[in-house]
Protein backbone atom coordinates (compact mmCIF):
# COMPACT_ATOMS: atom_id res chain seq x y z
CA UNK A 1 0.00 0.00 0.00
CA UNK A 2 0.97 3.84 -0.38
CA UNK A 3 2.16 5.31 2.60
CA UNK A 4 1.38 9.13 2.30
CA UNK A 5 1.33 11.28 5.41
CA UNK A 6 -2.12 12.09 6.74
CA UNK A 7 -3.37 15.27 6.32
CA UNK A 8 -1.99 15.37 3.08
CA UNK A 9 -1.85 18.93 1.59
CA UNK A 10 -2.14 19.78 -2.16
CA UNK A 11 -0.70 22.78 -3.41
CA UNK A 12 -3.86 23.64 -5.62
CA UNK A 13 -4.91 27.41 -6.22
CA UNK A 14 -5.49 29.60 -3.20
CA UNK A 15 -8.85 30.28 -4.48
CA UNK A 16 -10.11 27.39 -5.29
CA UNK A 17 -13.86 26.45 -4.65
CA UNK A 18 -14.78 23.70 -2.99
CA UNK A 19 -17.78 21.16 -2.94
CA UNK A 20 -17.84 18.84 -0.30
CA UNK A 21 -20.34 15.47 -0.54
CA UNK A 22 -20.50 12.70 1.67
CA UNK A 23 -22.03 9.38 2.62
CA UNK A 24 -23.36 8.50 -0.43
CA UNK A 25 -23.07 4.35 0.76
CA UNK A 26 -23.30 3.55 -2.91
CA UNK A 27 -23.12 -0.73 -3.54
CA UNK A 28 -24.36 -3.52 -1.58
CA UNK A 29 -25.84 -6.74 -1.40
CA UNK A 30 -29.10 -7.30 -3.15
CA UNK A 31 -31.56 -4.54 -2.51
CA UNK A 32 -29.18 -2.44 -1.52
CA UNK A 33 -27.37 -1.40 -4.60
CA UNK A 34 -30.59 0.24 -5.33
CA UNK A 35 -29.50 4.40 -5.57
CA UNK A 36 -32.68 6.40 -4.70
CA UNK A 37 -30.67 9.26 -5.57
CA UNK A 38 -29.19 8.20 -9.04
CA UNK A 39 -30.73 11.41 -10.90
CA UNK A 40 -29.83 14.03 -8.27
CA UNK A 41 -26.43 12.50 -8.36
CA UNK A 42 -25.72 11.99 -12.28
CA UNK A 43 -27.63 15.80 -12.27
CA UNK A 44 -25.42 17.38 -9.46
CA UNK A 45 -22.33 16.12 -10.86
CA UNK A 46 -23.35 17.39 -14.87
CA UNK A 47 -23.65 20.75 -13.40
CA UNK A 48 -19.73 20.67 -11.69
CA UNK A 49 -18.63 19.73 -15.77
CA UNK A 50 -20.57 22.90 -16.58
CA UNK A 51 -18.53 25.71 -14.42
CA UNK A 52 -16.27 28.14 -15.40
CA UNK A 53 -14.96 28.13 -11.42
CA UNK A 54 -11.85 26.92 -10.57
CA UNK A 55 -13.56 23.69 -8.78
CA UNK A 56 -12.79 20.64 -6.42
CA UNK A 57 -14.97 18.37 -5.36
CA UNK A 58 -14.09 16.66 -2.56
CA UNK A 59 -15.95 13.32 -2.06
CA UNK A 60 -15.38 12.75 1.79
CA UNK A 61 -15.68 9.00 2.41
CA UNK A 62 -18.31 6.43 2.52
CA UNK A 63 -18.52 7.30 -1.25
CA UNK A 64 -19.18 3.28 -1.04
CA UNK A 65 -20.49 0.35 0.88
CA UNK A 66 -17.63 -1.77 0.42
CA UNK A 67 -18.33 -3.32 3.51
CA UNK A 68 -21.96 -4.28 2.55
CA UNK A 69 -20.75 -6.47 -0.52
CA UNK A 70 -19.77 -9.35 1.72
CA UNK A 71 -19.62 -12.07 -1.84
CA UNK A 72 -16.74 -10.25 -2.77
CA UNK A 73 -13.38 -9.51 -1.79
CA UNK A 74 -10.76 -6.92 -2.05
CA UNK A 75 -10.76 -5.25 -5.93
CA UNK A 76 -13.17 -7.37 -7.29
CA UNK A 77 -15.49 -5.24 -5.46
CA UNK A 78 -14.59 -2.48 -7.75
CA UNK A 79 -15.58 -4.45 -11.25
CA UNK A 80 -19.02 -4.97 -9.65
CA UNK A 81 -19.58 -1.54 -8.86
CA UNK A 82 -18.55 -0.38 -12.51
CA UNK A 83 -21.15 -3.16 -13.91
CA UNK A 84 -23.72 -1.98 -11.40
CA UNK A 85 -23.44 1.88 -11.69
CA UNK A 86 -22.05 2.18 -15.44
CA UNK A 87 -23.52 5.79 -15.84
CA UNK A 88 -21.94 6.81 -11.97
CA UNK A 89 -18.42 6.16 -13.14
CA UNK A 90 -19.12 7.69 -16.59
CA UNK A 91 -20.33 11.05 -15.50
CA UNK A 92 -17.20 11.04 -12.94
CA UNK A 93 -15.05 10.46 -15.51
CA UNK A 94 -16.90 13.04 -17.61
CA UNK A 95 -16.64 15.63 -14.79
CA UNK A 96 -13.05 14.95 -13.82
CA UNK A 97 -12.58 16.22 -16.93
CA UNK A 98 -13.49 19.81 -16.18
CA UNK A 99 -12.83 19.57 -12.17
CA UNK A 100 -10.72 18.16 -10.24
CA UNK A 101 -12.28 15.21 -8.11
CA UNK A 102 -10.64 13.65 -4.70
CA UNK A 103 -12.19 10.72 -3.21
CA UNK A 104 -11.23 9.84 0.68
CA UNK A 105 -11.77 6.99 2.31
CA UNK A 106 -14.26 6.32 5.17
CA UNK A 107 -15.15 3.38 7.32
CA UNK A 108 -17.59 1.61 4.73
CA UNK A 109 -14.76 2.13 1.94
CA UNK A 110 -11.89 1.87 4.12
CA UNK A 111 -10.58 -0.80 1.67
CA UNK A 112 -9.88 2.11 -0.61
CA UNK A 113 -6.78 2.70 1.76
CA UNK A 114 -5.82 -0.87 1.20
CA UNK A 115 -4.70 -1.81 -2.22
CA UNK A 116 -2.76 0.57 -4.61
CA UNK A 117 -4.91 -0.46 -7.73
CA UNK A 118 -8.14 0.85 -6.16
CA UNK A 119 -5.62 4.34 -7.51
CA UNK A 120 -5.02 3.19 -10.76
CA UNK A 121 -8.86 2.33 -11.34
CA UNK A 122 -10.04 5.49 -10.11
CA UNK A 123 -7.97 7.33 -11.78
CA UNK A 124 -9.40 5.92 -15.38
CA UNK A 125 -12.01 7.55 -13.98
CA UNK A 126 -10.70 10.44 -13.31
CA UNK A 127 -11.09 10.64 -10.02
CA UNK A 128 -7.83 11.16 -7.39
CA UNK A 129 -8.05 8.49 -4.55
CA UNK A 130 -6.33 9.13 -1.20
CA UNK A 131 -5.23 6.74 0.90
CA UNK A 132 -4.83 9.22 3.55
CA UNK A 133 -6.77 9.52 6.62
CA UNK A 134 -7.39 13.03 6.13
CA UNK A 135 -6.43 15.75 3.45
CA UNK A 136 -6.17 20.21 3.60
CA UNK A 137 -6.62 22.28 1.18
CA UNK A 138 -5.23 26.07 0.85
CA UNK A 139 -7.93 28.57 0.44
CA UNK A 140 -7.83 32.49 1.41
CA UNK A 141 -4.29 32.16 2.98
CA UNK A 142 -5.77 29.76 5.60
CA UNK A 143 -6.41 25.91 5.05
CA UNK A 144 -9.40 23.44 5.14
CA UNK A 145 -8.56 20.27 6.77
CA UNK A 146 -11.30 16.99 5.17
CA UNK A 147 -11.90 13.74 7.02
CA UNK A 148 -14.61 11.28 7.27
CA UNK A 149 -14.69 11.38 11.00
CA UNK A 150 -14.95 7.96 11.63
CA UNK A 151 -11.88 7.66 13.72
CA UNK A 152 -13.36 9.36 16.24
CA UNK A 153 -15.69 6.77 16.76
CA UNK A 154 -14.39 4.02 18.87
CA UNK A 155 -16.73 1.72 17.01
CA UNK A 156 -15.59 2.33 13.75
CA UNK A 157 -11.99 3.49 14.22
CA UNK A 158 -9.28 1.98 12.02
CA UNK A 159 -6.42 1.35 14.09
CA UNK A 160 -4.20 -0.57 11.68
CA UNK A 161 -5.11 1.97 8.76
CA UNK A 162 -4.79 0.45 5.12
CA UNK A 163 -5.26 -2.72 6.79
CA UNK A 164 -8.02 -4.35 5.10
CA UNK A 165 -8.33 -6.98 8.03
CA UNK A 166 -8.35 -4.73 10.59
CA UNK A 167 -11.98 -5.04 11.33
CA UNK A 168 -13.49 -2.89 13.95
CA UNK A 169 -17.04 -3.48 15.68
CA UNK A 170 -18.73 -1.70 13.26
CA UNK A 171 -17.67 -3.86 10.14
CA UNK A 172 -19.39 -6.91 12.03
CA UNK A 173 -22.36 -4.91 12.37
CA UNK A 174 -22.78 -3.89 8.95
CA UNK A 175 -21.52 -7.00 6.96
CA UNK A 176 -23.87 -9.16 9.58
CA UNK A 177 -26.78 -7.12 10.31
CA UNK A 178 -27.14 -4.76 7.24
CA UNK A 179 -25.98 -6.98 4.40
CA UNK A 180 -28.29 -9.45 5.52
CA UNK A 181 -31.35 -6.54 5.80
CA UNK A 182 -30.55 -5.86 1.98
CA UNK A 183 -30.82 -9.77 1.09
CA UNK A 184 -34.17 -10.18 2.98
CA UNK A 185 -35.56 -6.78 2.44
CA UNK A 186 -37.58 -7.77 -0.60
CA UNK A 187 -39.56 -10.27 0.77
CA UNK A 188 -41.39 -8.33 2.85
CA UNK A 189 -45.08 -6.63 2.49
CA UNK A 190 -43.38 -3.45 1.82
CA UNK A 191 -39.56 -3.49 0.57
CA UNK A 192 -38.44 -1.01 3.73
CA UNK A 193 -35.71 -3.25 5.55
CA UNK A 194 -33.15 -2.03 3.20
CA UNK A 195 -33.08 1.23 4.98
CA UNK A 196 -31.73 0.01 7.28
CA UNK A 197 -28.62 2.51 6.61
CA UNK A 198 -30.27 5.17 7.50
CA UNK A 199 -31.21 4.27 11.17
CA UNK A 200 -29.35 6.28 13.42
CA UNK A 201 -28.47 5.89 16.26
CA UNK A 202 -28.14 2.28 15.98
CA UNK A 203 -29.49 1.71 19.43
CA UNK A 204 -33.01 2.42 17.71
CA UNK A 205 -33.04 -0.20 14.93
CA UNK A 206 -34.23 -2.90 17.11
CA UNK A 207 -37.57 -0.20 17.68
CA UNK A 208 -37.55 0.65 13.96
CA UNK A 209 -37.91 -3.11 13.09
CA UNK A 210 -41.01 -3.08 15.65
CA UNK A 211 -42.21 0.01 14.43
CA UNK A 212 -42.42 -1.21 10.36
CA UNK A 213 -43.91 -4.56 11.74
CA UNK A 214 -46.52 -3.20 13.15
CA UNK A 215 -47.30 -0.51 10.83
CA UNK A 216 -46.35 -2.43 7.33
CA UNK A 217 -46.18 -6.26 7.86
CA UNK A 218 -48.81 -6.81 10.28
CA UNK A 219 -52.04 -7.91 8.43
CA UNK A 220 -54.23 -5.05 7.62
CA UNK A 221 -56.90 -6.18 10.04
CA UNK A 222 -55.20 -7.16 13.05
CA UNK A 223 -53.60 -3.99 13.11
CA UNK A 224 -56.76 -1.97 12.54
CA UNK A 225 -58.50 -4.18 15.62
CA UNK A 226 -55.42 -3.62 17.44
CA UNK A 227 -54.53 -0.09 17.54
CA UNK A 228 -57.50 1.46 18.88
CA UNK A 229 -57.05 -1.21 22.05
CA UNK A 230 -53.18 0.29 21.91
CA UNK A 231 -54.65 3.90 21.49
CA UNK A 232 -57.05 3.81 24.07
CA UNK A 233 -54.64 1.86 26.53
CA UNK A 234 -53.68 4.71 29.00
CA UNK A 235 -57.77 5.23 29.67
CA UNK A 236 -58.92 1.66 29.78
CA UNK A 237 -55.85 1.20 32.13
CA UNK A 238 -57.36 4.01 34.27
CA UNK A 239 -60.80 2.18 34.15
CA UNK A 240 -59.12 -0.93 34.85
CA UNK A 241 -58.44 0.55 38.19
CA UNK A 242 -61.51 2.08 38.66
CA UNK A 243 -63.49 -1.25 38.05
CA UNK A 244 -60.89 -2.51 40.97
CA UNK A 245 -61.88 -0.45 43.42
CA UNK A 246 -65.11 -1.02 42.53
CA UNK A 247 -65.05 -4.77 43.02
CA UNK A 248 -63.51 -4.02 46.69
CA UNK A 249 -66.37 -1.65 47.54
CA UNK A 250 -64.04 1.20 47.50
CA UNK A 251 -65.12 3.15 45.26
CA UNK A 252 -68.33 2.67 42.97
CA UNK A 253 -69.27 5.77 41.37
CA UNK A 254 -67.08 5.74 37.93
CA UNK A 255 -68.34 2.45 36.60
CA UNK A 256 -72.17 4.24 37.66
CA UNK A 257 -71.85 6.37 35.56
CA UNK A 258 -70.30 5.18 32.86
CA UNK A 259 -72.83 2.20 32.74
CA UNK A 260 -75.69 5.25 33.01
CA UNK A 261 -74.14 7.30 30.05
CA UNK A 262 -73.72 4.70 27.92
CA UNK A 263 -77.14 3.04 28.81
CA UNK A 264 -78.75 6.28 27.06
CA UNK A 265 -77.77 5.06 23.88
CA UNK A 266 -79.48 1.60 23.69
CA UNK A 267 -78.19 -1.35 21.91
CA UNK A 268 -75.13 0.96 20.28
CA UNK A 269 -74.32 1.96 23.88
CA UNK A 270 -74.63 -1.96 25.36
CA UNK A 271 -72.03 -3.01 22.34
CA UNK A 272 -69.72 0.26 23.28
CA UNK A 273 -70.04 -0.81 27.08
CA UNK A 274 -68.40 -4.19 26.42
CA UNK A 275 -66.01 -3.42 24.22
CA UNK A 276 -64.84 -1.19 27.07
CA UNK A 277 -65.30 -3.58 29.16
CA UNK A 278 -63.11 -6.37 27.29
CA UNK A 279 -60.46 -3.55 26.95
CA UNK A 280 -60.68 -2.79 31.04
CA UNK A 281 -60.35 -6.42 31.30
CA UNK A 282 -57.26 -6.53 29.21
CA UNK A 283 -55.71 -3.98 30.79
CA UNK A 284 -56.06 -5.01 33.91
CA UNK A 285 -54.27 -7.96 33.20
CA UNK A 286 -51.99 -6.70 31.60
CA UNK A 287 -51.29 -4.08 34.78
CA UNK A 288 -51.20 -7.41 36.83
CA UNK A 289 -48.93 -8.65 34.70
CA UNK A 290 -46.44 -5.81 34.43
CA UNK A 291 -45.58 -4.98 37.89
CA UNK A 292 -43.80 -8.13 38.92
CA UNK A 293 -41.94 -7.94 35.34
CA UNK A 294 -41.34 -4.12 36.12
CA UNK A 295 -39.38 -5.66 39.31
CA UNK A 296 -37.89 -8.31 37.93
CA UNK A 297 -36.22 -5.72 35.08
CA UNK A 298 -35.07 -3.29 37.95
CA UNK A 299 -33.31 -6.17 39.08
CA UNK A 300 -31.81 -7.92 35.95
CA UNK A 301 -30.64 -4.23 35.00
CA UNK A 302 -29.02 -3.95 38.56
CA UNK A 303 -26.90 -7.18 38.37
CA UNK A 304 -25.53 -5.87 34.86
CA UNK A 305 -24.77 -2.99 36.16
CA UNK A 306 -22.64 -4.18 38.49
CA UNK A 307 -21.04 -7.01 36.31
CA UNK A 308 -20.46 -3.92 33.84
CA UNK A 309 -21.54 -6.02 30.61
CA UNK A 310 -22.55 -2.54 28.61
CA UNK A 311 -20.28 -0.07 29.66
CA UNK A 312 -20.25 2.56 27.15
CA UNK A 313 -22.71 2.93 24.54
CA UNK A 314 -23.27 1.47 20.83
CA UNK A 315 -23.01 4.53 18.93
CA UNK A 316 -20.82 7.95 19.34
CA UNK A 317 -22.29 10.74 20.53
CA UNK A 318 -23.16 13.01 17.21
CA UNK A 319 -20.86 16.39 18.21
CA UNK A 320 -18.61 15.93 21.24
CA UNK A 321 -15.65 13.99 19.42
CA UNK A 322 -15.73 16.55 16.45
CA UNK A 323 -16.05 19.84 18.40
CA UNK A 324 -12.69 18.38 20.38
CA UNK A 325 -10.80 17.75 17.69
CA UNK A 326 -11.97 21.04 16.05
CA UNK A 327 -10.64 23.20 19.24
CA UNK A 328 -7.41 20.14 18.71
CA UNK A 329 -6.88 21.28 15.51
CA UNK A 330 -7.15 25.05 16.18
CA UNK A 331 -4.08 24.49 18.49
CA UNK A 332 -2.24 22.59 16.31
CA UNK A 333 -2.70 24.11 13.11
CA UNK A 334 -3.87 27.85 13.85
CA UNK A 335 -4.18 28.53 10.17
CA UNK A 336 -7.41 26.45 9.96
CA UNK A 337 -10.48 27.93 9.04
CA UNK A 338 -12.75 25.24 8.11
CA UNK A 339 -12.56 21.31 9.68
CA UNK A 340 -15.03 19.27 6.99
CA UNK A 341 -16.36 15.54 8.14
CA UNK A 342 -19.56 13.31 7.62
CA UNK A 343 -19.94 9.94 9.01
CA UNK A 344 -23.05 10.62 11.76
CA UNK A 345 -25.02 11.55 8.98
CA UNK A 346 -26.49 15.04 10.56
CA UNK A 347 -25.62 18.45 8.11
CA UNK A 348 -24.85 20.87 11.03
CA UNK A 349 -22.69 23.89 11.32
CA UNK A 350 -20.92 24.88 14.31
CA UNK A 351 -18.01 27.58 15.38
CA UNK A 352 -15.22 26.41 17.65
CA UNK A 353 -12.36 28.21 18.85
CA UNK A 354 -12.73 30.65 15.39
CA UNK A 355 -13.32 26.79 13.26
CA UNK A 356 -15.83 26.50 11.27
CA UNK A 357 -16.83 23.00 11.78
CA UNK A 358 -19.50 21.80 9.01
CA UNK A 359 -20.87 18.25 8.77
CA UNK A 360 -21.59 17.36 5.42
CA UNK A 361 -24.51 15.34 6.00
CA UNK A 362 -25.79 12.34 3.96
CA UNK A 363 -27.55 11.58 0.71
CA UNK A 364 -29.38 8.71 2.32
CA UNK A 365 -33.11 8.59 3.96
CA UNK A 366 -33.20 10.71 6.51
CA UNK A 367 -35.50 8.72 9.46
CA UNK A 368 -37.24 11.33 11.99
CA UNK A 369 -38.49 9.62 15.36
CA UNK A 370 -42.17 10.52 16.01
CA UNK A 371 -43.32 8.91 19.35
CA UNK A 372 -46.39 7.77 19.79
CA UNK A 373 -49.05 10.36 21.27
CA UNK A 374 -50.95 8.01 23.56
CA UNK A 375 -51.31 4.40 23.85
CA UNK A 376 -48.41 1.93 23.47
CA UNK A 377 -48.30 2.16 19.82
CA UNK A 378 -44.42 2.42 18.75
CA UNK A 379 -43.10 5.65 17.58
CA UNK A 380 -43.11 6.60 13.54
CA UNK A 381 -40.16 7.33 11.50
CA UNK A 382 -40.69 9.73 9.80
CA UNK A 383 -38.31 9.38 6.24
CA UNK A 384 -37.17 12.79 4.84
CA UNK A 385 -34.01 13.56 2.44
CA UNK A 386 -31.70 16.54 2.92
CA UNK A 387 -29.79 15.84 -0.44
CA UNK A 388 -27.11 18.90 -0.55
CA UNK A 389 -23.45 20.03 -1.69
CA UNK A 390 -21.33 21.55 0.85
CA UNK A 391 -20.01 24.94 -1.38
CA UNK A 392 -16.27 26.79 0.63
CA UNK A 393 -15.11 29.58 -1.52
CA UNK A 394 -13.62 32.84 -0.48
CA UNK A 395 -15.58 35.67 -0.08
CA UNK A 396 -15.18 39.67 0.40
CA UNK A 397 -15.93 39.19 4.34
CA UNK A 398 -13.83 35.60 4.69
CA UNK A 399 -14.64 32.03 3.52
CA UNK A 400 -18.26 31.01 3.03
CA UNK A 401 -19.20 28.09 3.88
CA UNK A 402 -22.84 27.11 2.99
CA UNK A 403 -25.18 24.70 1.71
CA UNK A 404 -27.00 24.18 -1.63
CA UNK A 405 -29.66 21.89 -1.48
CA UNK A 406 -30.80 19.29 -3.80
CA UNK A 407 -34.20 19.00 -4.36
CA UNK A 408 -35.81 15.56 -4.33
CA UNK A 409 -39.14 14.67 -3.63
CA UNK A 410 -40.50 13.69 -0.24
CA UNK A 411 -40.80 10.04 0.41
CA UNK A 412 -43.51 9.67 2.95
CA UNK A 413 -46.65 10.29 0.98
CA UNK A 414 -45.38 6.71 -0.47
CA UNK A 415 -43.88 5.13 2.78
CA UNK A 416 -45.71 5.98 5.21
CA UNK A 417 -49.45 4.03 5.82
CA UNK A 418 -52.43 5.93 6.71
CA UNK A 419 -51.90 4.69 10.20
CA UNK A 420 -48.85 6.50 10.21
CA UNK A 421 -49.67 9.46 8.39
CA UNK A 422 -52.61 9.90 10.66
CA UNK A 423 -50.31 10.04 13.83
CA UNK A 424 -47.87 12.28 12.84
CA UNK A 425 -50.55 15.17 11.57
CA UNK A 426 -48.59 18.53 12.80
CA UNK A 427 -45.39 16.41 13.48
CA UNK A 428 -43.53 16.47 10.70
CA UNK A 429 -40.11 17.25 10.80
CA UNK A 430 -38.46 20.34 9.29
CA UNK A 431 -35.41 18.98 8.09
CA UNK A 432 -33.72 22.40 7.26
CA UNK A 433 -30.11 22.79 5.95
CA UNK A 434 -28.04 25.04 8.03
CA UNK A 435 -27.69 28.53 6.86
CA UNK A 436 -24.69 30.20 5.10
CA UNK A 437 -21.91 31.30 7.22
CA UNK A 438 -18.52 33.21 6.81
CA UNK A 439 -15.47 32.83 8.75
CA UNK A 440 -13.65 36.05 9.20
CA UNK A 441 -9.74 35.62 7.87
CA UNK A 442 -8.48 38.25 10.55
CA UNK A 443 -7.25 35.90 13.10
CA UNK A 444 -6.80 38.38 16.13
CA UNK A 445 -10.55 37.90 15.96
CA UNK A 446 -10.88 34.75 18.18
CA UNK A 447 -14.26 33.42 16.57
CA UNK A 448 -15.91 33.42 13.27
CA UNK A 449 -19.35 35.22 11.96
CA UNK A 450 -20.73 32.04 12.63
CA UNK A 451 -23.10 32.92 15.37
CA UNK A 452 -22.75 31.10 18.83
CA UNK A 453 -19.36 29.82 20.42
CA UNK A 454 -20.46 26.16 20.29
CA UNK A 455 -23.69 26.25 18.83
CA UNK A 456 -24.68 26.09 14.76
CA UNK A 457 -28.19 26.97 13.05
CA UNK A 458 -28.44 23.66 12.06
CA UNK A 459 -29.95 20.30 13.90
CA UNK A 460 -29.53 20.67 17.45
CA UNK A 461 -26.78 17.08 17.73
CA UNK A 462 -28.75 16.87 21.01
CA UNK A 463 -32.54 16.99 20.21
CA UNK A 464 -31.25 15.32 16.64
CA UNK A 465 -31.22 12.12 19.06
CA UNK A 466 -35.04 12.63 19.11
CA UNK A 467 -35.59 12.26 15.59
Amino acid sequence: MTTQADGEAHPGADDRVYYVISDLHIGGDEQLEDIEFREELLTFLESLEETDEETELVINGDAFGLWELTELDGPAKFDALVETYPAVFEQLRATGEAVTITLVPGNHDHELAAYDTYVDRFAAYNVDLVQTKSITRPLAGREIHFEHGHQRDPNNRIDDWGNPYDRPLGYYYNTHVTSTAGQLSDRGRFNWLKDIQAVTPTEWMPLWVLSKYVYREMHPLLRYALVPFLLLFNVTALLAILVGLDVAGVYAMPTDAVQGFLGQFGRPGTVAYLVLAINVALAGILLLVAVPLYFIQQDIKRTIDRFGLFDGDVTVDAAKPYEAAARELAAERPETAVFCYGHTHRPDVTAVDGICLVNSGTWLKRLHRRDGVTGLLPPVFYPSYQLAAVRIAADTDGIAVEFQPIEKPNPAPEELTLTERLLTLGRKPDPDLPERHVVELDRSEPESSVPGETTGTGPDPVNEQQE
